[in-house]
C-alpha cells in the first residue's frame, strides 16, 4: 500500500492517521518532492476510475495559468501537465495491489483498506 501524501494538507494528514491507526503498512509518497511518471499516474487514475480531469484540483493557481477549465479533454496531455505540475493531483490517494482511492474522507480510507 501507497499513500501519495502532502503533509501541509489536512486531509491527507487524516487519512495518514488512519492508516496509521489501522496498523496498515505502506509506503508514505510526498508525491510534491516525488512526482509519479506518467505511467503511475494513468494506471493509478485507471484504478480509481477517473479521468485525469476529474482528479485535477482545478482551484490551483497554476490550474488557472494554464487554462485547465477550457483544455481539451486529452488523456496523455492532461496527465503531461499533471506530472509537469503535481500540486494538481487531487489528495491523499492509496494505492493498494488491488486498487486506488482519492482518500479525501474516513469512507474512501476504509474502501481503500478494504480493497486490499
Amino acid at each position: 500500500m501507497e499513500l501519495w501524501h502532502n503533509p501541509r494538507c489536512s486531509k491527507s494528514r487524516a487519512a495518514k492517521t488512519a492508516l496509521d491507526e489501522a496498523g496498515v503498512e505502506y509506503t508514505e509518497r510526498r508525491y510534491l518532492d516525488e512526482p509519479p511518471t506518467a505511467r503511475e499516474l494513468d494506471e493509478v487514475l485507471a484504478r480509481i476510475g477517473a479521468e485525469p480531469w476529474d482528479a485535477a484540483r482545478l482551484n490551483e493557481p497554476v490550474a488557472r495559468e494554464l487554462g485547465l477549465k477550457d483544455l481539451a479533454r486529452d488523456r496523455a496531455r492532461w496527465i503531461e501537465i499533471m506530472v509537469a505540475n503535481p500540486v494538481l493531483i487531487q489528495r491523499p490517494i492509496v494505492v493498494t495491489d488491488a486498487s486506488a482511492v482519492v482518500a479525501r474522507d474516513a469512507e474512501s480510507v476504509r474502501k481503500a483498506l478494504d480493497s486490499q
